[in-house]
């Protein structure tokens, strides 16, 4: 189970990253974290980016080491990582590197929905997807092919590229089955979406399921 932490914003956990590079005003975590790209690799709202770093310092994560003003641009306050901080980092990186933890993922919900759609738009629906996850892997492929880079910080890439993997090759079997007609139920699942009417077992289902029951 994840720990409870006192900063959970993986915001924080971006932001500890960064400060490991050296003292940084938020300005400049911001700029470091666009260029890197971490906004693609977890979920990051730029607008809290200030109350994170406050929150660090108010935890003794981060601290800061000095000001400075630029011109009539406001006053910028550079941060530092605490020995504490540091620690925090390792231990949050451990957790998520070593326990793993149910992903809800988009897709994940439309196929717990996905009888609402009929059988053969939701084919259409799923071919059209393997299509772009076929681009989209193709693309990200060459990208990674032509950076000069070392491997250490493309690892959550070939990650995302591996997990797009593994979809497509379940989306095309979920397809062959479909399209076959191999698919258990398929005809209860059609004749719902032909004549609006629930098919017995369907019903049996929802009422079992019911709280009154």
């Amino acid at each position: 189970m994840a720990k409870r932490r006192k900063v959970g914003n993986l915001m924080a956990l971006a932001v500890l990253g960064t400060l490991v590079q050296r003292p940084m005003h938020p300005y400049e975590i911001a700029s470091f974290l666009r260029a890197r790209g971490k906004d693609e690799d977890m979920p990051i709202k730029w607008g809290s980016l200030y109350t994170v770093v406050g929150n660090l310092e108010k935890h003794g994560f981060v601290e800061a080491v000095g000001s400075s003003r630029d011109g009539a641009r406001p006053e910028r306050t550079t941060y530092r990582l605490t020995p504490a901080g540091g620690e925090e980092l390792r231990d949050w990186v451990r957790e998520l590197l070593g326990t793993p933890e149910p992903e809800r993922t988009r897709f994940k919900a439309a196929l717990s929905m996905l009888g609402a759609l009929g059988p053969d738009e939701a084919v259409e629906l799923l071919r059209q997807r393997t299509r772009l996850l076929h681009q989209r892997i193709t693309d990200e492929q060459e990208r990674l092919a032509g950076l000069d880079v070392p491997r250490l910080f493309l690892v959550e890439d070939e990650y995302e590229i591996a997990v797009q993997r593994a979809e497509l090759a379940w989306i095309r079997g979920l397809l062959a089955e479909l399209e076959s007609g191999a698919f258990p139920d398929l005809a209860g699942w059609r004749a719902f979406h032909t004549s609006g009417e629930i098919p017995p077992e369907y019903r049996e289902l929802s009422e079992r399921d019911s709280p009154e029951t």
